[in-house]
């Protein structure tokens, strides 16, 4: 997938321009990037991959500040809080437990909050996606967390797997801007 594909997946008219946010499994950052086509100046996004984050170079137009950091989010409490938002971008389906990790990011973020996702439609598993969640059960477990907005952004064809890949915006206490 190219950043341009990324950046169109993601496309939304909810997220707020500015803020902090954190990119749970970042991988090469691609997502990352991606997300940092739609804040401004000024907004951080915290890159966190349980490996050493190796970002590639993309565009950033509005030189979003990227801030690598070395964190099993699976494992590990995230080093940074106050958050406008989390992005988890193809990493969700690491996390057995879901509820109990969603129960314990909220209070890394801030009382109007995003969970911006990406992932696969399919609940067949397999060794690199272990916990897959479609879109309908993921819309579930954030209503259940007390996010009151569930929206499906785009989908795509998965290139690995039969099926698709969707992007999904949940929010908390928030609203279109």
């Amino acid at each position: 997938m190219h950043v341009a594909d990324a950046i169109a997946l993601i496309k939304n008219n909810v997220i707020p321009a500015t803020g902090n946010w954190a990119d749970l499994g970042c991988g090469s950052g691609l997502f990352t990037y991606a997300l940092a086509h739609y804040l401004d100046t000024g907004s951080i996004i915290y890159a966190l991959d349980k490996d050493k984050p190796s970002l590639s170079p993309l565009p950033n137009p509005h030189q979003v500040v990227i801030q690598p950091m070395q964190v099993d989010f699976v494992k590990d409490d995230l080093p940074v809080s106050a958050l406008t938002g989390i992005l988890m971008a193809n990493s969700i389906h690491y996390v057995a437990d879901k509820p109990a990790f969603i129960e314990r990011i909220k209070p890394h973020l801030q009382e109007k909050s995003f969970f911006l996702m990406v992932e696969y439609e399919t609940t067949r598993a397999n060794p690199w996606v272990p916990y897959p969640v479609p879109f309908n059960a993921l819309k579930t477990l954030f209503h259940q967390a007390g996010f009151t907005m569930a929206v499906k952004l785009g989908e795509r064809p998965s290139v690995y797997q039969s099926g698709t890949m969707y992007a999904a915006l949940f929010a908390k206490n928030a609203h279109s801007r």
